[in-house]
Parts: C-alpha cells; sequence; structure tokens
C-alpha cells in the first residue's frame, strides 16, 4: 500500500503549469510541522481539476490536507545522479475558508457574569 496523508500549509502562491500533451498540473510544496519543534518541507504535485482550483483559491500559508502517494524519480546535475521523493496528491482539501484566512483573530474578553436569572431552564 503507498498513501500519504499530510496537513500543513503551502510554502508559496501555487502556480499552474502544462504539460506539451495538454494536461495541467501544480507543482507545491507543504511544510509540516513536526512533533517538537520545527517542520519538514515536502514537494507534491497535484493534476487536472485539483491542480486548477489549487491555484485559483489557494495562496501562500494556506491550511490544506493532501492525500497521495509517494513517487520516487531521478535526474542528473552536474555529473550526478538526484533522486527525488514526492507527493502525488489525489485529493486536496481546503482547511480553511478564504475568509477566515484574511480575518484576524481577535481575543475579546468576557466580563459579564451570568446569573441563574438570565437562563431560560
Amino acid at each position: 500500500m503507498n498513501k500519504s496523508i499530510l496537513i500543513g500549509r503551502l510554502t508559496a502562491d501555487p502556480e499552474l503549469k502544462t504539460t506539451q500533451n495538454g494536461k495541467s498540473f501544480c507543482r507545491f510544496k507543504l511544510a509540516v510541522d513536526r512533533v517538537g519543534e520545527g517542520a519538514d518541507f515536502i514537494p507534491c504535485t497535484s493534476w487536472g481539476k485539483t491542480a486548477e482550483n489549487m491555484t485559483k483559491y489557494l495562496k501562500k500559508g494556506a491550511k490544506i490536507a493532501v492525500c497521495g502517494r509517494l513517487q520516487s524519480g531521478s535526474y542528473e546535475k552536474d555529473g550526478q545522479k538526484v533522486y527525488t521523493l514526492d507527493v502525488i496528491a489525489n485529493d486536496v482539501e481546503f482547511l480553511e475558508s478564504k475568509r477566515a484566512e484574511t480575518q484576524e483573530q481577535e481575543y475579546v474578553p468576557v466580563t459579564d457574569e451570568i446569573s441563574d436569572d438570565d437562563l431560560p431552564f
């Protein structure tokens, strides 16, 4: 079984690209918090409608859940073989609304006390 489930934040605005065959895709990095301190930056790729929706609705810092599979690969750079490991995203869920991302969270202390007479029961 090859399945990965990650929750994290986008490290940059997603950009839509197209293959020579006309398929749309989006490469992005997901910052996933480690237990304790720090984060891992996981390279991911989404395809088709998922990629189109990501570039249309998401910005840097957006919190998302990614479900997909691991895919290894390699390429040559300066005569050295470089190995890669990416998550191919089958499903991407937006975990915050656009309004929640732009709205500041303010703490408003509650100072009014409620007496028993105020309760409806």
